[in-house]
């Protein structure tokens, strides 16, 4: 074992219990960083909102308290002086009007004391001094200006010291008050400035613990992820480059050294089942010689069936032609002398063997869609529909039957002799299977299907219908609803018609929702190519015989 590799493990070997932080998962490493950087930050944040709130209280007070009471003070002030202002000037000039600043100060008095208790009413200090000023005010008023103006009304006075004494006191007052609320706003002023000195560095503190935070899960995510999960891929990637006998190492946390050991345990079954591969190669080369064979005698067998067809179309129905024409060579020379039975005897060996025939012809022509007639090319159905209504003229005429083709038919991929004997079968039975009640009417439909890519046929005829359980025997290969008698054919027509419109890639179905009749419903690819010929191109060739109309019945 060379340094720095670590003894391999098994598949399935057990996992030796760690302890301590060795451990820990790499999901366990980050909760805990994250824990940890969590209760620093619930603690930096909650110095945060301390500061945050302390430098609000400061601010707001400052600003909606301190500040509008000084305004207030100043107010009070100006008012108590036009008092005294408009009382000298009275007792000097005894002229009323110059009441009126006394009058008007008393209001603006009135108003600034009340606004002051509302903004200071809580400061004992503040509360103090204008309560003072008050008492200082109401004093002079009651000792020194309503007796002065009342004593002025009667004549001139002098104006005595205990007034100007009186409104000493009150200047005095208003110092203080001044005085007070000017250290009020600077003790407010240093608490918003600690309150922010404060905030900055709870805000710091938040900063540097998020810092520190990162860096710490950098250096986890290092040491606890990136080099171990370097270690791993550099000898997974020495593995992929061919060297399948090296190890993976196990290191970091839990998890990682669970993936290497994972990993390691992924090589030896790599390894194994490469082996196993190589075993396997040269059974798969024979398994390759083996299907060849079943190839070739499937070749072999299909050329078999080939000649089969020609033997059946030619040399099984020579016989038949000799049994019924020896058979009528009997009924024409002893015809005297057989009595009415002999000779009906003789008529059904003459009509089994010629049905015979036209059975084997049946399925020679049935066998043969998709092997002879088997080209590719852009029929339109148009032509092939013309067609098959000419070569049924004779059987449209004596019915008296009409055929209504409600739009032009498109044209499709296909062979065209195939889509001749489908329209010469459908409308065939269609005037073969009539009412004897009506003269027959059949009608031809194309459009779209809901399917995309298909079109959607449907030939409806007036004729004596089928029932729905017999919808889809119908389409079975020599099956019959009713005697020979009824109606003539070998009950191949729907079978051939189904084979040739699957071998176009459609699909074919009797509409059991019609009840008026039949109505014999198809669809075809649209431009779809029909699929690949079965038959080799050196089959045999053989005459192909048009099946007579046949299929539905009721």
């Amino acid at each position: 074992m060379t340094p720095g590799t670590t003894r391999p493990i098994a598949p399935g070997t057990p996992r030796k219990a760690r302890r301590g932080f060795r451990g820990l998962t790499v999901q366990a490493w980050f909760l805990l960083a994250l824990i940890l950087m969590g209760v620093v930050a619930a603690i930096a944040a909650s110095v945060g909102t301390n500061a945050l709130d302390r430098t609000e209280r400061a601010n707001i007070h400052l600003v909606d308290d301190i500040a509008p009471a000084r305004a207030e003070a100043f107010q009070l002030k100006a008012a108590l002086l036009d008092q005294e202002t408009g009382v000298r000037g009275y007792l000097l000039t005894g002229d009323t009007e110059l009441l009126e600043p006394y009058y008007r100060g008393v209001a603006t008095e009135e108003r600034s004391r009340d606004r002051l208790d509302e903004l200071m009413g809580e400061e004992k200090g503040p509360a103090a001094d204008l309560a003072a000023v008050e008492e200082a005010a109401e004093g002079w008023r009651s000792e020194f200006a309503e007796p002065a103006i009342a004593a002025r009304k009667e004549g001139p006075v002098d104006a005595p010291a205990a007034g100007k004494t009186a409104f000493d006191r009150v200047r005095s007052s208003l110092d203080v008050q001044h005085t007070r609320l000017i250290d009020e706003r600077a003790k407010w002023r240093d608490e918003l400035t600690e309150a922010r000195k404060h905030q900055d560095f709870s805000l710091a503190l938040i900063l540097a613990t998020f810092l520190a935070a990162a860096v710490g899960l950098a250096v986890l995510i290092h040491f606890a992820v990136g080099r171990p999960l370097t270690a791993v891929r550099r000898a997974s990637q020495r593995v992929a480059d061919g060297e399948f006998q090296h190890h993976i190492p196990l290191h970091g946390p839990a998890d990682l050294q669970a993936l290497a050991e994972s990993v390691e345990a992924m090589r030896v079954r790599v390894v194994a089942d490469l082996d196993a591969s190589q075993r396997n190669e040269a059974a798969l080369h024979q398994q390759a010689a083996d299907l060849e064979e079943q190839r070739v005698e499937l070749e072999r067998s299909n050329a078999e069936l080939e000649q089969f067809a020609y033997v059946a179309s030619h040399d099984l129905q020579e016989p038949l032609r000799k049994v019924a024409s020896f058979c009528q060579l009997l009924e024409k020379r002893y015809g005297e002398e057989l009595d009415d039975r002999g000779k009906q005897y003789i008529g059904f060996a003459v009509d089994g063997a010629k049905r015979m025939q036209i059975l084997i012809n049946d399925l020679l022509t049935f066998s043969r869609v998709g092997r002879l007639h088997d080209s590719n090319e852009t029929v339109p159905l148009d032509d092939s529909f013309d067609r098959a209504v000419r070569d049924l003229s004779v059987a449209i005429a004596d019915s008296g039957a009409s055929i209504d083709k409600k739009a032009e038919l498109p044209s499709v991929q296909g062979d065209p002799t195939l889509f001749t004997m489908l329209w010469q079968n459908l409308i065939g039975n269609a005037v073969k299977f009539r009412s004897p009640d009506r003269v027959p009417h059949i009608e031809v439909t194309a459009a779209p299907d809901e399917q995309e890519g298909f079109w959607r046929f449907a030939v409806t005829d007036n004729g004596i219908g089928i029932p729905a359980e017999f919808a889809d025997k119908v389409f079975v290969i020599f099956q019959r609803l009713h005697s020979r008698d009824s109606y003539s054919g070998t009950g191949i027509g729907l079978s051939l018609c189904k084979k040739i419109i699957e071998h176009s890639g459609g699909r074919i179905w009797v509409d059991t929702d019609h009840t008026e009749g039949t109505r014999i419903v198809f669809t075809l690819p649209v431009d779809a190519p029909s699929e690949e010929p079965a038959a080799d191109a050196t089959a045999l060739p053989s005459p192909v015989t048009e099946p007579a109309p046949e299929g539905s019945a009721p």
